[in-house]
């Protein structure tokens, strides 16, 4: 049977030269790639040396850094399950996926150990570490006596490598079952699509900037670079003048659009600082359409959007390269990225969209997007029923996402199925408001959510920013949205606010703000 362990991949695409620079951090440690295979190895032998029992749970909830990487990998070597968990969850929630997910070893900022550990040792825990970004900490003393040679535990491609929990917008976050084949056949896929270079091919250089407890970061970013054997400028917190400062010297960037909007303000980005990019990548949340034109204004490149998510990796991307399947007017290959859109389902990947009763909707129609591939996760941890409800019985996975596919193929994504409100009988989609509501003079950012309402079941509310130095009434403004659409799309009330509330991926949280405006039209 042949090893499916993502590690034995990603080990294979090592650069002949293990003393070269694997990473570079923005405080200049330099970490080989020799350094990522004893470092990881050492952390993996520390692992199996507690005997722990067969798919043991490694739940890590650290500040990033190269050491929090060498984990990462070294759970995999290990065989074990990564459990990635972001730094902001406090007491309650840290209970809860102790709770649910019984790790074996809890690994914590030191920080954190007095209260954490209490946390995990009345939840079971027998091993609590603490790793700090300043490469301090128990885990890495434990690990100094052990060997730098280790051999990678044999998987399948079925076993699971990762658990990755949802944000939990609605009820309790879920834990997405990512197996050693979802993962590698993913990032697999993306280093075609994405053109990754190989050091035979002269070697793409990725700006990582990104948090690692979360696909995007974890996932997509390290996988891309460690698959092709690229060198990664490393950031433990993203800092829009140090980037920019980076640009020369790298090649690929992904970031969320909240990095975009922030370097945008930098005086310092312009064409020349972007001249030896070959790539900017954008996801985890939607890319407003004026970022995307001021950027490519600004640097001469055209961002590129894709989608994916926890439970899935990546799902669809728009082109990188020129490609016979998708031709302009005249039959040339082109690799046009649309704005707005996330492009097409990348190879493996089946999509389709579908009405209420699950039929699939004409071109252009607006539904609930299902998919189908070897990236979509075995299911939810210890949440049969929900895995169940989650899956068409044909095999189909509900994203939970809206949206449409164009003539041309192009899927837009119109908001979760969740936000969808519902007013007086009729559909309102707070995309298509919120798209209106960007465009106006003055509007920074919108968010439009539903709340009760005791005529119309439901109504919309908008929330948004102002550009710096412009004041805007909120009449004024809902007046240029009627103008624009149907009665009952125009929301109710709006506000205006200094900033929309998000999580750490730059998500906007509709769930905050349902919750804050719930009672806005209740009678007292």
């Amino acid at each position: 049977m042949t090893d499916s362990n993502l590690y034995t991949a990603l080990r294979a695409a090592f650069p002949p030269d293990l003393d070269s620079v694997a990473v570079e951090t923005d405080e200049g440690l330099h970490y080989s790639w020799r350094d990522l295979e004893h470092a990881s190895a050492m952390l993996a032998n520390l692992l199996k040396s507690l005997e722990l029992p067969p798919a043991s749970r490694i739940a890590v909830q650290v500040d990033k850094s190269v050491e929090a990487l060498t984990l990462y990998l070294a759970t995999l070597r290990a065989g074990l399950v990564f459990l990635p968990l972001n730094t902001a969850y406090q007491a309650a929630e840290m209970a809860y996926f102790i709770g649910n997910a019984e790790p074996a070893v809890v690994v914590c900022a030191p920080a954190h150990f007095g209260w954490l550990s209490k946390i995990a040792f009345q939840g079971g825990v027998r091993h609590v570490f603490t790793l700090g970004d300043d490469r301090t900490g128990s885990l890495l003393q434990r690990a100094m006596h052990h060997s730098v040679h280790h051999l990678p535990a044999p998987r399948t491609s079925d076993d699971l490598a990762a658990i990755v929990y949802t944000s939990g917008t609605t009820g309790r976050s879920k834990g997405a079952m990512l197996s050693h084949g979802n993962l590698l056949s993913n990032a697999a896929v993306l280093h075609t699509y994405w053109g990754w270079r190989t050091p035979a091919q002269g070697n793409d250089v990725l700006i990582h900037a990104l948090p690692i407890f979360h696909v995007h970061g974890l996932f997509v970013a390290i996988h891309g670079a460690l698959l092709s054997g690229s060198r990664m400028l490393w950031f433990n917190r993203f800092n829009p003048k140090a980037v920019i400062d980076c640009l020369p010297r790298a090649t690929v960037f992904m970031g969320v659009p909240t990095m975009y909007t922030r370097m945008l303000a930098e005086a310092g980005l312009s064409r020349a600082a972007c001249q030896h990019m070959r790539l900017f990548i954008s996801g985890s949340a939607p890319l407003l359409p004026d970022t995307f034109k001021a950027w490519a204004q600004r640097t001469g490149h055209t961002i590129l959007e894709r989608y994916g998510m926890s439970e899935t990796a990546m799902l669809t991307s728009n082109p990188c390269l020129a490609d016979s399947r998708y031709t302009d007017a005249d039959g040339q290959p082109q690799a046009q990225r649309r704005g707005g859109t996330v492009g097409f389902p990348l190879p493996g990947v089946s999509l389709r969209v579908v009405d209420e009763r699950g039929s699939p909707v004409e071109s252009g129609e607006i539904g609930g997007i299902q998919v189908k591939g070897p990236n979509v996760f075995q299911g939810y941890w210890r949440m049969p029923e929900k895995t169940a409800e989650e899956f068409t019985p044909d095999g189909w996975f509900k994203t939970g996402d809206v949206g449409c596919v164009d003539e041309h193929g192009y899927v837009t994504i119109v908001g979760r199925s969740k936000d969808l409100i519902i007013s007086g009988g009729y559909n309102v989609y707070p995309a298509e408001v919120e798209s209106v509501l960007n465009d106006l003079p003055g509007v920074a950012e919108s968010a439009v959510v539903g709340v009760p309402h005791p005529d119309f079941g439901e109504v919309g509310v908008a929330v948004f920013t102002a550009q710096p130095g412009v004041s805007l009434q909120c009449d004024a403004v809902l007046a240029q949205v009627r103008a624009v659409l149907a009665n009952f799309k125009v929301p109710k009330r709006c506000f205006v606010v200094p900033e929309l509330p998000r999580n750490a991926m730059g998500k906007v949280q509709k769930n905050v703000l349902r919750d804050h405006y719930r009672t806005l039209f209740s009678t007292p």
